[in-house]
């Protein structure tokens, strides 16, 4: 008899759990917390070898700094590196248009001119280019943030100073942030430079972050 009542409770409590554990599931799922923010957009930045991680692995850049420092901020906007090393502005040329098409970015982050000017591009030439650039990002609804670059005078004091001046006159023409000088507190440094002089280290790439990152920011904030 005692056994005959135990196994009616046995059956009894399997059907309890049966008819309980869809509910309990659903309860669980619903409850689950939302792991993963909604993006709030995209920024691209369309560099050279400075933003590309030129012998050093391209995790360890300012640019994949600045996406683990907007996370850290709770501003969630992914970021997307399409800097080449070598690239010149008339190859970023080439490669914006299908960027701004694919990834159709809130902020376009553009690191140019560098190599143009190491090869003695004309500077007029130069400047007409990444004001195409430029345009084009502004003419797909995107901000735009120019980062300056200055080089050695190889071709002349005269001709670095055309250069530089450039990015400036640039930002006053299309009313676009600038960050005057991206190597700011880095070049010149062995410490934080490679052995030719030329391409900032690994070391260097927190300092090269923290000299983009307040003109991001407001950027962002502007947007």
């Amino acid at each position: 008899m005692i056994q005959q009542i135990n196994n009616k409770l046995t059956m009894f409590k399997q059907f309890l759990a049966w008819i309980l554990f869809p509910v309990v599931t659903v309860l669980t799922l619903s409850m689950a917390p939302t792991t993963q923010a909604q993006s709030q957009g995209t920024i691209l930045v369309l560099g050279d070898s400075l933003s590309s991680g030129y012998n050093f692995s391209p995790d360890k850049t300012w640019v994949a700094l600045l996406e683990q420092k907007l996370g850290e901020e709770n501003i969630n906007y992914d970021v997307i590196n399409s800097s080449i090393s070598g690239d010149t502005t008339t190859q970023g040329l080439k490669r914006l248009p299908k960027l701004l098409e694919v990834y159709s970015p809130e902020l376009v982050i553009i690191e140019l001119g560098g190599n143009d000017g190491l090869r003695g591009f004309p500077p007029n030439v130069i400047k007409s280019n990444l004001s195409t650039l430029v345009k084009q990002s502004k003419n797909a609804g995107a901000e735009v943030l120019l980062l300056g670059i200055q080089i050695p005078p190889n071709y002349g004091e005269k001709y670095a100073q055309a250069f530089f001046e450039n990015y400036q006159q640039l930002a006053n023409e299309h009313q676009i942030g600038l960050v005057p000088f991206l190597l700011k507190d880095v070049g010149g440094k062995n410490e934080l430079m490679q052995d030719d002089g030329i391409h900032p280290n690994e070391k260097a790439q927190p300092t090269l972050l923290n000299n983009v990152w307040p003109k991001v920011q407001e950027t962002l904030k502007a947007n």
